[in-house]
């Protein structure tokens, strides 16, 4: 698990990331995750990711953070579709990590809207098919409640709407997204372990 250590709060409030360290010693706790890695930048946690001692393969990778339509944030540093093309500079870290997937692996950014609108269609897309297993992440600004749960695979379109989760504008002008509730399509909760919505 990766996640931002950086959403610290102001004066007398606590930030996410109180609740993402909090959170990553409950689900070590349960279970569910073998190592946790706090990063204030991209190529630090992929490169922690990739260089990990364990040479067993990654079932799951997941990423708790900041999001918006199409990226991921660790503190400032956006990890986007630029990332998945050899043009970049980190394109060959970002490969590194992602054979280290198992074939059935996946990777799930539990983050707001990240799969949402067609830039969040087309990143989370473009990732599956790079990395060759499915790519989980939400259209809907996420909390306890964890609505638009949404999986791209490998070779596959979205098969959700651009539509989903926007409050404001469009899927090519996004502007602001609703937030999760149970009610809402395709939830989970925080503490769900697998990516399986509610009934």
């Amino acid at each position: 698990m990766i996640f931002d250590p950086t959403c610290r709060g102001g004066r007398l409030r606590l930030g996410l990331s109180h609740a993402w360290r909090v959170g990553t010693g409950l689900y070590r706790g349960l279970g569910r995750i073998d190592e946790a890695i706090a990063a204030d930048r991209w190529d630090t946690a992929l490169r922690a990711v990739a260089d990990a001692a364990d040479d067993r393969p990654i079932a799951e990778l997941q990423v708790w953070s900041h999001g918006k339509w199409g990226l991921v944030r660790l503190g400032d540093d956006v990890f986007d579709r630029s990332w998945l093309v050899r043009s970049h500079p980190h394109f060959g870290l970002v490969c590194a990590v992602l054979e280290r997937l198992a074939p059935d692996g996946r990777v799930w950014f539990r983050t707001c809207e990240t799969a949402g609108a067609a830039r969040g269609q087309a990143f989370v897309q473009a990732l599956a098919d790079l990395a060759g297993v499915s790519v989980y992440a939400h259209t809907f600004v996420i909390g306890v409640w964890q609505s638009g749960l949404r999986r791209a695979r490998p070779g596959g379109r979205p098969d959700w709407s651009p539509w989903e989760g926007l409050c404001e504008g469009t899927p090519d002008d996004p502007r602001r997204a609703f937030g999760s509730g149970p009610l809402r399509p395709s939830t989970v909760h925080f503490l769900s372990g697998e990516p399986v919505p509610l009934a």
